[in-house]
């Protein structure tokens, strides 16, 4: 990633403004900062995991999910794919994935490091849903059958984005016909579900409808996109397949020894449905940046949002008046398009705020 698509070195930058590069960029919801202020008053605590708040979180999950499941929680995003793959993975097998897949495209080899060795293997297709960022039929058949000989690193697991990349989200029927292909040569589901909220709210549906009812085996489900400080979801739908996945987490430095301080704020998000309710604002202030640019000349957008960021192609004299303006966004996506990611967060007056200076920028 080119820095200088984010902010150029002479942007005046307003701390205080709402900006759109990243719902990382989004500070904690007040929820979740209510339930780590009370495991902090709550006193002493076992470690490592053994505390109540991590219990009755781990036991929320399951009930969200009407499931039992395996829980287990990391600091972040490529740490849960990785460690999560790895419990899926030998070293000579593979990982086929969405060429936008996040584990391809930005975590460093993490996957590749975890699981010794293990590729990944890019799912290329010239189909509408592959160019939205979705893995399709076609591209695991077409990888899972090309070759069959010692040589080839074996195919074991199939990763699924959900939203993905480009702001697309699988309904059921394209996330049935997925894991029914994947299933098909007996490979592994992993989901990275690091705006799986987004997408839960987009379709409007239970969480279990779109995991392990369609035969998800793990869901990397992400909470510090969706109003957490810090700290994601490890979920094992197959709990067969997570022995010793705590081994894993306390190898690769991932094992919290205040554990409470990660898994307390989830209650804040299970509680009431505000996981969805913050997932829905992001995803509506999207629509709302979406429907706002048809009207000005020299934008447009790549596809409709169907989670919460919108992507637009505009000319660079317009995306530079932008940064100059203070605005972030990230310009590496999506052919070049620019990425307007909104957040829980995200207001009306934010989104209208940055349609006024494309309109000033685009009638200049």
């Amino acid at each position: 990633m080119n820095e200088e698509h984010i902010v150029p070195t002479n942007s005046q930058a307003n701390p205080s403004r709402q900006h759109f590069a990243s719902d990382n960029y989004a500070g904690m919801c007040g929820e979740a900062m209510h339930w780590l202020a009370e495991a902090n008053s709550s006193g002493p605590q076992p470690a490592y995991g053994e505390d109540v708040w991590t219990q009755k979180v781990s036991d929320r999950m399951r009930e969200l999910f009407d499931t039992d499941c395996d829980v287990y929680f990391v600091f972040n995003g490529t740490a849960a794919n990785s460690l999560a793959l790895a419990s899926l993975c030998q070293s000579y097998h593979s990982v086929i994935c969405s060429p936008v897949a996040h584990i391809e495209t930005d975590e460093c080899g993490g996957p590749e490091f975890f699981s010794n060795g293990s590729k990944l293997l890019i799912a290329e297709s010239e189909s509408q849903a592959a160019r939205q960022g979705k893995l399709t039929p076609e591209g695991i058949e077409q990888l899972v059958t090309k070759r069959s000989d010692i040589h080839y690193p074996k195919p074991k697991v199939v990763s699924i984005t959900q939203a993905t990349e480009l702001g697309t989200v699988y309904g059921l029927d394209e996330l049935k016909a997925v894991t029914a292909k994947a299933r098909e040569h007996r490979l592994r589901i992993h989901m990275d579900g690091a705006r799986f909220a987004n997408a839960v709210a987009s379709l409007g549906c239970h969480p279990g409808d779109i995991t392990w009812k369609v035969g998800v085996d793990v869901l990397c489900f992400g909470g510090t996109k969706n109003g957490l400080p810090v700290g994601e979801a490890v979920v094992f739908f197959d709990r067969k397949l997570s022995e010793d996945f705590a081994y894993r987490v306390k190898q690769a430095g991932q094992l919290a020894s205040k554990m409470r301080f990660i898994s307390a704020p989830w209650l804040g998000l299970l509680e009431e449905g505000v996981w969805l309710r913050n997932a829905g604002r992001a995803n509506a202030m999207a629509q709302r940046l979406h429907a706002g640019v048809q009207d000005i000349a020299g934008v447009d957008c790549t596809h409709a949002p169907q989670a919460n960021s919108v992507f637009l192609h505009m000319s660079e004299a317009t995306a530079k008046a932008l940064r100059d303006k203070g605005w972030r966004f990230y310009q590496f996506i999506a052919g070049g398009g620019c990425r307007f990611m909104c957040s829980w967060d995200t207001s009306e007056a934010d989104v209208d705020l940055l349609l006024a200076d494309l309109r000033s920028n685009c009638s200049a």
